[in-house]
C-alpha cells in the first residue's frame, strides 16, 4: 500500500503500488509527449531559420591552432552562398556522419543508460525506502529531518541529474511533514525545490556537466570545486529559508500558507508508514551499495587525471553493469529488471531526438560557412565589455532559451558549440560557462509557470501557483543574487 495525494481532490488516499504506479507513468508520459512536441518545433523552426541565413550572412573564417581554437584577429570576410534545402531537411540524420558524430553517439548511449537505470532503481523502490528509511530514523527530530531531505534531494539531482524522477515521491515527503505537524509547503520545499536547486547546483551532473564537459573536451572533475562551494551556498541558504519558516508555524501554525487545507488532509490520513519489512531493507542495502559504488567512481574520476577525460563511458558502463545486478537483486527477476531498463532508456529516446535536432543547427551553419560569421559578430559585440559582462549575458540568454526548451541537454548542444569558441578566445575558461549554464537552466524550473514538472507538482499537492510563487519569492531572489556573486567571485579568481 502507498500513502498518496489526490492531486484533484487534495485528500490524502490509500493506494495500492500498481495504481499509484499508473498514475505517475500516465502523468510523466503525458507531460512528456507534450514538451517534446513543443522543443522540437522550436528546433526545427531554428534550423530553418539557419538555413535561411546562409542566403544572407556572408561565408568567412578564422584560423585555428593545433587545439582548434580560434585565434582572435584573423577572421577573413568570404563570399555569401545560400546552403542547399536538401542540406538542411537532412541535417538531423546526418550530424551521425559528421564530424561530431562519435561525441553524439556516445552522449546520447550515455543519456539511454542513465535513464534506464534511473527508472530501473525507481520502480524497484530504491529511492522511496531511502527517503523512508531516513525519515523514520529522524521523525522526531523536525529541523534536522528538514535538513537532512533537502540534502538527500540536492545531492541526488546535483551527483546524478535526477528531478522528474524526484518529485514522484512529493506525496510520501508531504505526509512525512504533516505527521510532524508541520505543512504542505516545507514538504514541496524539501522536495519538489530541493530537488530542481540541486539540479541546478550541479557538481557531476551527468546530463548537464557531463555532457558540457565532452564538448568542451575538459575533464568532468575541472573546476569542481567552485562547484562545490555554490552547492554548500545554496543548501545553507535552502536550509535557513525552511527552518525560519518552521519556526514561524510552530508559533502560529494558522501562519502556515496551508493551514486550512493541511487540517482537512489530517483528519483524512487514513494510513501511516509502517516499518519496513524485511525486503525493503534487502533493497536499501542493496541500493546502498550502489550508490556507495557510484560515488566513490565520482571521488576516484575527479582525482585520477588518466581517467577523468573518460567521465562519461566509465559511469555509463558502471551504471549499466552495477545498475542490472543491483535491480536484480532487488525484484528477484533478472527480466523484470531489464524490461524496467528497457522502459527508461525508452522515454529518453525523445531527448536523443531533440540532441540530434539541436546539433544540426551547428550542421547547417558549419556547413554554409557563417558559423565563424556568426562567432565574428558576437565577439564585435562582446568587444570591450569586460568577462563578467559577458557571463551575465550568457547567463541571460540560457535564462531566455529555458522560456522555449526545457530540455538541458538539447540546450547544451544548442548553445555551447557557438559560445565555447567565442569564452574561450575571451580568456574565460570552459568551467566557468558550464557553471553558468548550470546555473542558468534549473532554478527557474521551480518558478516558471511553463514547467511542466513544477505544475504536476503543485498539483499533486494542491497549492496554487500564486500562494507558491508569495512563499518562495525570497528565496529565488537570495539564490539569484548568490549565483550573481559567485560567477563575479569566479571572474575575479580567474576560475
Amino acid at each position: 500500500m502507498i500513502v498518496q495525494i489526490d492531486r484533484h481532490k487534495g485528500e490524502i488516499c490509500i493506494f495500492t503500488k500498481d495504481k499509484a504506479a499508473r498514475q505517475r507513468e500516465k502523468a510523466y508520459s503525458n507531460i512528456s509527449v507534450r514538451s517534446f512536441l513543443t522543443v522540437a518545433l522550436i528546433l526545427i523552426v531554428l534550423l530553418i531559420f539557419t538555413g535561411s541565413l546562409s542566403c544572407f550572412v556572408p561565408q568567412g573564417s578564422f584560423d585555428r591552432d593545433a587545439s582548434g581554437n580560434i585565434l582572435p584577429g584573423t577572421y577573413a570576410k568570404g563570399e555569401t552562398h545560400g546552403i542547399a534545402l536538401w542540406r538542411v531537411v537532412t541535417a538531423p540524420a546526418r550530424v551521425f556522419l559528421s564530424e561530431d558524430a562519435l561525441t553524439i553517439s556516445m552522449i546520447s548511449a550515455f543519456l539511454l543508460v542513465m535513464s534506464g537505470i534511473f527508472n530501473l532503481v525507481d520502480k524497484t523502490g530504491g529511492i522511496r525506502t531511502f527517503i523512508v528509511f531516513i525519515m523514520r530514523r529522524l521523525n522526531e527530530r523536525g529541523a534536522a529531518l528538514v535538513c537532512i531531505t533537502v540534502l538527500i534531494f540536492m545531492l541526488f539531482g546535483s551527483l546524478f541529474g535526477m528531478f522528474e524522477e524526484l518529485v514522484t515521491l512529493l506525496p510520501l515527503i508531504i505526509v512525512f511533514m504533516l505527521s510532524i505537524n508541520l505543512d504542505t509547503m516545507v514538504g514541496l520545499g524539501a522536495c519538489l525545490m530541493a530537488a530542481c536547486f540541486g539540479f541546478s547546483a550541479a557538481i557531476t551532473d551527468p546530463f548537464s556537466v557531463g555532457t558540457a564537459a565532452q564538448l568542451a573536451r575538459i575533464p568532468v572533475a575541472s573546476g569542481v570545486w567552485l562547484r562545490i562551494v555554490f552547492f554548500l551556498i545554496v543548501f545553507v541558504l535552502m536550509c535557513a529559508f525552511l527552518i525560519l519558516y518552521v519556526k514561524k508555524i510552530r508559533r502560529n501554525p494558522k501562519c502556515s500558507l496551508t493551514y486550512e487545507a493541511d487540517q482537512i488532509k489530517r483528519e483524512r490520513l487514513v494510513g501511516h508508514i509502517e516499518e519496513a519489512p524485511k525486503d525493503q531493507r534487502r533493497i536499501f542495502k542493496v541500493y546502498a551499495v550502489f550508490f556507495a559504488i557510484q560515488g566513490l567512481l565520482l571521488v576516484l574520476i575527479a582525482c585520477i587525471r588518466a581517467i577523468s577525460g573518460l567521465a562519461i563511458p566509465i559511469l555509463a558502463v558502471s551504471f549499466l553493469i552495477s545498475g542490472i545486478i543491483a535491480g536484480k537483486i532487488a525484484c528477484g527477476s533478472l527480466k523484470r529488471a531489464l524490461v524496467y531498463f528497457l522502459k527508461g532508456a525508452l522515454a529518453m529516446l525523445p531527448a536523443v531526438v531533440m540532441i540530434a535536432l539541436a546539433s544540426s543547427i551547428k550542421l547547417v551553419m558549419y556547413e554554409s560557412g557563417i558559423i565563424d560569421t556568426v562567432m565574428h559578430m558576437v565577439m564585435n559585440l562582446l568587444d570591450g565589455k569586460g568577462k563578467f559582462v559577458t557571463i551575465l549575458l550568457i547567463y541571460a540568454l540560457i535564462l531566455f532559451l529555458q522560456l522555449f526548451i526545457g530540455s538541458a541537454s538539447a540546450k547544451i548542444f544548442l548553445v555551447m558549440p557557438i559560445v565555447l569558441p567565442i569564452t574561450n578566445a575571451l580568456s574565460i575558461s570552459p568551467a566557468l560557462v558550464i557553471l553558468t549554464y548550470c546555473m542558468a537552466d534549473g532554478f527557474t524550473d521551480v518558478i516558471m509557470p511553463t514547467n511542466p514538472v513544477l505544475l504536476i507538482g503543485l498539483s499533486m499537492a494542491n497549492v496554487s501557483y500564486g500562494k507558491w510563487v508569495r512563499w518562495t519569492w525570497k528565496i529565488q531572489i537570495t539564490v539569484f543574487a548568490s549565483s550573481v556573486l559567485v560567477l563575479l567571485f569566479g571572474v575575479l579568481i580567474g576560475y
